[in-house]
């Protein structure tokens, strides 16, 4: 695990009032609006398994994306966030890598600003794009301005080293990507992470969609970790 006093001099991040003072009103992310609610338990259960998955306590970067739209998998992914900064110490970061719908900051309250697209065409630091939220050792990275083309920074080298940087500062790094069978973009990202989980709706994704969507990414390299049944309640 990667302690606060081990991250490397060149990603400091800045408090900024605007983000780490700005409260969460999204009821539907239980693990702070309902944190003894059964749901935000499943969420902790979730993480636990995400845990065992990582006995060696490397920081890992995974992606979390859904075979279509609509299965709620941004607000899983920060729910899971949410519950892996529960345990002691641990650092999580979030990065809105839906370059075509992002909604990340909206979920959290916050306002956009510049974040994952001007990074990765060089026109801002990264250490300018992380940003605090108001859960300790919660941060988040949000879309940017999409870029016309979000296929040609997504599968790019410099996205890998970004992605490689930021572990050596976080313990978790969570991307949110677009559906598997809407955009290629998910397919880009997952195989530069440690590992890709899919989102599903209980009662609403057909199983052969979300098997063609596992075969898609472990088509490109990626490492599928398995399903996140959502709305089991």
């Amino acid at each position: 695990m990667v302690s606060p006093s081990k991250a490397p001099a060149a990603l400091k991040v800045a408090s900024r009032g605007e983000s780490k003072d700005t409260p969460i009103k999204l009821k539907d992310l239980r693990v702070h609006s309902d944190p003894r609610g059964r749901i935000a338990e499943q969420f902790r259960t979730l993480r636990n398994s995400v845990q065992a998955l990582n006995p060696d306590g490397a920081p890992r970067n995974l992606v979390l994306t859904s075979a279509l739209a609509g299965e709620g998998k941004t607000t899983a992914l920060l729910n899971l966030a949410m519950a892996l900064v529960e345990l002691p110490h641990l650092r999580v970061l979030v990065i809105d890598g839906n370059l075509q719908e992002p909604g990340v900051e909206r979920r959290l309250g916050l306002p956009a600003r510049q974040g994952l697209s001007e990074l990765l065409e060089g026109s801002l630091d990264i250490d300018q794009a992380v940003r605090e939220t108001i859960v300790d050792r919660l941060y988040v990275m949000g879309a940017g301005v999409p870029p016309a083309n979000p296929s040609q920074y997504l599968g790019t080298d410099r996205m890998g080293s970004v992605l490689h940087t930021l572990k050596r500062t976080f313990d978790y790094v969570l991307i949110d990507t677009p559906a598997v069978l809407d955009y290629n973009d998910a397919s880009l990202v997952a195989r530069l992470a440690d590992g890709v989980m899919i989102a599903v709706r209980l009662g609403k994704t057909p199983k052969y969609l979300v098997e063609q969507a596992a075969g898609v990414l472990e088509g490109l390299g990626a490492n599928f970790l398995g399903t996140c049944v959502l709305g089991a309640e």
